[in-house]
């Protein structure tokens, strides 16, 4: 038997893209009751946009603008007050899918500003069973277009709420990372993002701190966010976010030192699709 349609809810789904054609079909797929879908895209020459299209997506073209300022400027373009907000890698659950459809007729009709998700991380081809930011991290990602907003910042953006967010239950699932060499180019992009962030904001250069940043950053997800009890995975995602919370430091030290790097590594990384 042929399982009958979800009924359409006046909710956008929204994802901001670039060259995510292998995944970004799952992630539509998986919100079928949503009545509108958007795409954000930034320049995909992977045939990301036809995915999209094939998929019931509608695709808007925008540069790439920094993930905050890019996801704010995508929350203008929706149909629909209501927005949910996925990346390309994740998708809703079916339990999630079940419960959004089942609560979010009455949050449409409350003054709540949205409503706050869990996510499970995928790690290396199996879900993370006790590291705390990849069991059940709580995430904005249902809200009110009128009552949240994304903090403006190049990356690790983050939404402001105006008003109570309850929270759901069930989690949505994050593919993260198909590989190590996802992981590190995507810690290039994100350093040079957060660097960039620094400078607008006149940061100061505190290089001593380096190697205590190392062992702290270490510390905290192996020790105290429960990373080891994951096993080597949990070495590994602990010694990876070590490694980043330092390189960005030493990436920010030369771009005061020697400014006309930063110029060199743009270009560099707009050849690898990852414009700062």
């Amino acid at each position: 038997m042929v399982p009958e349609p979800s009924p359409k809810l006046p909710i956008t789904l929204l994802i901001i893209a670039r060259n995510e054609a292998a995944a970004i079909g799952r992630c539509l797929d998986s919100v079928p009751f949503a009545a509108e879908k958007l795409v954000i895209d930034s320049g995909s020459t992977d045939g990301t946009q036809e995915v999209c299209r094939q998929h019931g997506a509608r695709v808007v073209h925008q540069d790439w603008l920094g993930f905050g300022p890019q996801r704010n400027f995508a929350s203008t373009q929706a149909q629909h007050d209501w927005i949910l907000v996925l990346d390309a890698d994740e998708a809703l659950s079916p339990e999630l899918a079940a419960e959004i459809q089942q609560r979010l007729p009455q949050l449409m009709q409350s003054s709540n500003a949205g409503a706050i998700l869990r996510r499970q991380t995928w790690y290396m081809g199996a879900p993370m069973r006790w590291y705390r930011p990849m069991v059940g991290e709580r995430m904005g990602r249902l809200y009110h277009r009128g009552r949240a907003r994304w903090t403006d910042v190049r990356v690790h953006e983050s939404l402001r709420f105006d008003g109570p967010t309850p929270t759901f239950e069930h989690p949505f699932i994050h593919l993260n990372n198909p590989t190590l060499v996802h992981k590190q180019l995507k810690t290039l992009r994100y350093a040079e993002l957060k660097a960039r962030d620094w400078l607008d904001r006149g940061k100061p250069v505190q290089m001593w701190m380096t190697p205590l940043v190392y062992i702290a950053a270490f510390i905290k997800d192996y020790l105290i966010r429960l990373a080891f009890l994951d096993g080597w995975r949990g070495y590994v995602v602990s010694q990876t976010a070590a490694a980043y919370a330092v390189y960005k430091r030493m990436r920010y030290y030369e771009m005061q030192r020697n400014p006309e790097s930063r110029d060199m590594a743009a270009e560099l990384l707009h050849g690898y699709g990852l414009d700062p």
